[in-house]
């Protein structure tokens, strides 16, 4: 049983939240413009980016996200662009918050492991010669998600040094090793709840993976 349904959270409930969390983006946006913040611009706007994104590949794709797994998708991007600012008179949830940034890499990798998920068992699942034991794609959840940490802390790094040599403010900042390092722990922890528990959730989407495969190798 999904958590959702243990938890009695009606698809309308979830979509409701869902609006919430983009409107509060919204919201985000338009302080970054008032106080011309471009890290809080650029962050709040890709976040609703994303979160407009969802619904279309839905609408118009046909990809089967319900409401929770839209949800799961908006609150990464929501919680992100909510920690780039923070209450008045104060800085941003990312400085104020020691453990912010933690939660949202764990929530944000989990979402990248539900693509890597959905595609290795949609492949296991088409390919007749293919079987892939459910240890394999534990290990190649952890991996493909590592892989995609290690590939945002160069992106945040180069983004950094790009800033600092323009004399522009950085939209993407690292805090040091420990801090890297501790990223891409939490990433493993988002990795490890997918691998573990992601068959109850992305059953449909690996499905709808499995069709375009099916498609396409006609």
């Amino acid at each position: 049983m999904r958590i959702r349904d243990r938890l009695g959270i009606s698809p309308r409930r979830q979509r409701q939240v869902t609006y919430l969390f983009e409107l509060v983006m919204a919201g985000v946006f338009l302080v970054g413009v008032w106080n011309w913040e471009v890290p809080v611009m650029v962050n709040a706007g890709v976040a609703l980016l994303i979160a407009q994104v969802v619904p279309v590949l839905e609408r118009d794709y046909n990809v089967p996200l319900d409401a929770g797994l839209t949800l799961w998708i908006t609150s990464a991007v929501f919680l992100h662009a909510l920690g780039t600012i923070g209450l008045p008179g104060t800085d941003s949830f990312y400085r104020t918050i020691g453990w912010w940034d933690h939660m949202t890499h764990a929530l944000s990798s989990s979402v990248v492991a539900g693509v890597g998920y959905a595609t290795v068992r949609a492949i296991d699942e088409h390919a007749e010669g293919v079987v892939l034991p459910p240890k394999f794609v534990f290990v190649f959840i952890l991996l493909f998600v590592l892989a995609f940490g290690v590939l945002w802390e160069v992106l945040e790094f180069g983004i950094g040094l790009a800033a600092d040599f323009l004399g522009a403010e950085t939209v993407l900042t690292q805090y040091g090793l420990e801090d890297t390092l501790l990223d891409l722990v939490f990433d493993t922890v988002g990795a490890v709840v997918v691998a573990t528990w992601g068959s109850a959730h992305l059953q449909d989407v690996s499905g709808y993976i499995e069709e375009l495969i099916e498609k396409r190798s006609a």
